[in-house]
């Protein structure tokens, strides 16, 4: 929290900071943050809120749709989409950065000397912009460490712990007190290691079946069963903490 704290506070006092510190010129423009964390930890959740929060737009750059396999026509692409925002308080997200902000290879062909001429046009293009930019990432280690040196600031999202899963569990769950018959959710918390997107996903299953059954009251097997659907998905063991 204080970390993201910090984005709002550069939001709020940089036009001050660069005018009447007269820093302009001194300090790079813009403000380049890289969220990196497993999935389902909340990392595009977040980005809304700081554009909630602070009233301004947040664009959401779905880099497999950018990144083009034909030579030149992504550097086209993210030209447009850096022309389109500047001089405008946007929020640019990146998400799945991996996609395009990759390790740079060693270059053996011409697809990889092209490849490498994409990461250093959007490095390029990134410390330029004016605005806020904030990249995505399931792993960070995916990431160039030329590239990363570059970030303002680096934010991990880490899997929830027993507490924060029983906070999720109660705010997603339709009324906590009725919906629930058999069901310790104390217990599910502290036993299963969930993300919020996990959670949202089994109450979504878990609540289908209840309706099919022409119930209101979610039992501890559908919960579970949802459970173990999650893990299966995700291709693990269905442990136990």
């Amino acid at each position: 929290m204080a970390e993201i704290k910090e984005i709002e506070t550069w939001l709020k006092y940089n036009d001050r900071l660069l005018e009447i510190w007269n820093l302009k010129g001194k300090i790079k423009p813009g403000y380049r943050v890289l969220f990196h964390g497993p999935p389902g930890t909340g990392k595009t959740l977040t980005a809304c809120l700081l554009g909630k929060y602070t009233n301004r737009n947040v664009y959401r750059i779905d880099l497999s749709v950018v990144v083009s396999k034909y030579i030149g026509e992504t550097e086209k692409n993210l030209s447009r989409l850096f022309n389109k925002a500047d001089k405008k308080e946007w929020i640019l997200f990146f998400d799945e950065a991996d996609a395009l902000f990759g390790k740079r290879t060693n270059v053996s062909d011409s697809h990889d000397k092209y490849a490498n001429q994409e990461v250093s046009y959007l490095l390029q293009r990134i410390e330029s912009h004016e605005g806020l930019i904030i990249l995505a990432s399931n792993m960070k280690s995916n990431l160039d460490t030329f590239f990363i040196r570059r970030f303002n600031s680096i934010i991990e999202f880490d899997n929830p712990d027993a507490e924060e899963r029983l906070n999720l569990w109660k705010n997603y769950l339709p009324d906590f007190g009725e919906y629930m018959s058999d069901v310790n959710l104390e217990e599910i918390a502290r036993k299963y290691n969930l993300t919020g997107a996990n959670i949202v996903n089994i109450i979504q299953f878990a609540g289908l079946r209840t309706l099919e059954k022409n119930s209101n009251i979610i039992s501890s097997d559908d919960l579970l069963l949802g459970i173990r659907r999650e893990y299966e998905k995700e291709g693990k063991m269905m442990r136990q903490e």
